[in-house]
């Protein structure tokens, strides 16, 4: 009987009881959050209405591959920080052999991984680092504990209540959203999309012009009729912008069709209505150019206006949201900006506040950016909440420009979050220079008095990559931009004499 016990206790992690941290979801910012809470010794439970790890990656996108990619023979080699540049979809980790796992489920076909091979990485990530999760309990509600103890949440789930000090929400921006447009009874959302066979020879609408309506309309090319994609603004191709702002370059045939008028057609226009008729449907358009209406008959519509966080009754307990997709507004740790003691991980941490310097937001959005606020996040909980020791190792003065330049060249937090994330050195008189480790540059900008330098990447509307410190002296900070790089190497003559000189206010020089 012991032994059946140990074994269901393997099987189902976690039962119903008291915890310093819950983690709610299993997708990449759950295990990630996971992975990170474990080394550093907070006691938490991670529960998940899932089967088993990767969240979406389990079953979107539905057509195409990711967005993301991983070259797998990029020049660094797997393992190595500056890997993680060229490697958007694996999760990180301390041990080298458990990092750039994404490229060894790759049929190298292509860089960008299929659905299949993402799933694959996630779920080989959390086996290879023992993370234990209670899959199939699903997250219900939401209540304070207001009894004098040291929890601040119980959380009732389908396998009962779970109690902590800290509720952490790794459960995406995946609940479907549909526009109150009359008719939208008609349509179907992106979500319940059909198999492609189910849409030849029909005539398909898509509402929504942004990389799910056109990730649709690559994939239905083939098999559609005709296609016609229609919403109020133009869409932004992601090449043209510089940025990962726009529709990405992947889904730029729906384009050329509509070019060469080959039946796609993208059309800026506001739905009014969607109707049913004796032949199918009717989606009735006001054009933004001209404000005159237009209808466009069609078999099938699809919606593919977007998503929500699925926050359940949050709300209720004061976490503000903002914005069409209902993303918690956060401190820049990624906790609520209203209720201390909630968290968020994963593609929720969008809500987060950034410099947003020449319109440029943060990835915080998709895996290459979120697996570092996670880990930045457990490391916040750890020393803040639990008193859990940080280790600041101290800097030599004599190296501490080259190591600035190194870190510009070779970070890829740095790198994949410009202008988001920051290396944070803090500099005294009597302890000298002493390493911060990444934090949120926007914390470190907020942060009174003591002298100290932070480190980011960043990028300009010409598409220009370059270093930027920020060193604060005598009570105020100011802004240093070394100059940019065709290469990536920030570590020339040029950069050498900007690091210096922004470093002399504080006394140190290479």
């Amino acid at each position: 009987m012991a032994q059946l016990n140990r074994m269901f206790d393997a099987e189902r992690p976690f039962p119903p009881g008291d915890y310093q941290v819950v983690v709610v979801g299993s997708g990449p910012g759950g295990l990630q959050l996971a992975y990170a809470l474990e080394r550093l010794g907070v006691k938490h439970a991670v529960l998940s209405a899932d089967d088993g790890p990767g969240g979406m990656f389990r079953k979107w996108p539905l057509y195409q591959r990711l967005l993301s990619w991983t070259k797998p023979y990029a020049a660094s080699g797997p393992g190595t920080r500056r890997f993680e540049r060229s490697d958007w979809n694996s999760l990180v980790a301390d041990e080298p052999e458990n990092r750039s796992l994404q490229a060894q489920h790759m049929d190298k076909t292509s860089y960008f991984p299929a659905r299949s091979e993402m799933e694959a990485n996630l779920r080989d990530f959390a086996e290879r680092t023992s993370i234990r999760v209670r899959y199939g309990c699903r997250w219900e509600s939401t209540a304070r504990v207001d009894d004098g103890s040291p929890m601040r949440f119980a959380l009732t789930t389908s396998d009962g209540v779970y109690r902590a000090r800290i509720a952490l929400f790794a459960v995406g921006v995946a609940e479907p959203w549909s526009p109150n447009i009359p008719g939208i009874e008609f349509t179907h959302h992106y979500a319940d999309v059909r198999a492609p066979e189910y849409y030849a020879g029909k005539r398909v609408f898509i509402i929504g012009k942004r990389n799910s309506g056109f990730e649709l309309a690559s994939g239905l090319l083939p098999w559609a009729k005709t296609l016609t994609l229609a919403s109020p603004s133009p869409a932004k191709i992601s090449v043209v912008t510089k940025t990962l702002v726009g529709v990405r370059a992947r889904y730029v045939q729906p384009f050329e069709d509509n070019a060469i008028g080959g039946g796609c057609n993208i059309m800026d226009a506001a739905i009014e209505r969607v109707s049913r008729t004796a032949d199918g449907l009717v989606v009735a358009l006001r054009r933004t150019a001209d404000g005159e209406m237009v209808q466009v008959a069609a078999d099938e519509v699809i919606n593919a206006t977007g998503f929500v966080c699925p926050l359940l009754d949050l709300p209720g307990l004061g976490v503000r949201t903002f914005g069409q997709n209902r993303v918690p507004a956060q401190t820049p740790w990624w906790e609520s900006a209203t209720v201390p003691g909630i968290g968020f991980a994963g593609t929720i941490t969008q809500g987060a506040p950034s410099l947003g310097k020449y319109g440029v937001p943060p990835n915080s959005g998709a895996v290459q950016g979120h697996r570092y606020n996670a880990r930045i996040l457990a490391r916040r909980i750890a020393t803040s909440e639990f008193g859990i020791a940080e280790d600041h190792p101290r800097v030599d003065p004599g190296h501490f420009a080259q190591l600035l330049l190194r870190e510009a060249s070779e970070s890829p937090e740095l790198w994949h979050q410009r202008g988001y994330l920051a290396r944070a050195f803090a500099i005294s008189r009597d302890t000298g220079i002493r390493d911060r480790g990444v934090i949120p540059v926007t914390a470190f900008l907020d942060e009174p008095g003591g002298e100290g330098v932070a480190l980011t990447m960043e990028t300009d509307g010409t598409g220009a990559v370059f270093p930027v410190l920020y060193v604060r002296s005598g009570g105020s900070v100011t802004e240093h931009k070394l100059p940019d790089s065709d290469i990536a190497d920030y570590a020339g003559i040029e950069h050498q004499k900007g690091a210096n000189s922004a470093l002399a206010p504080l006394g140190i020089s290479a």
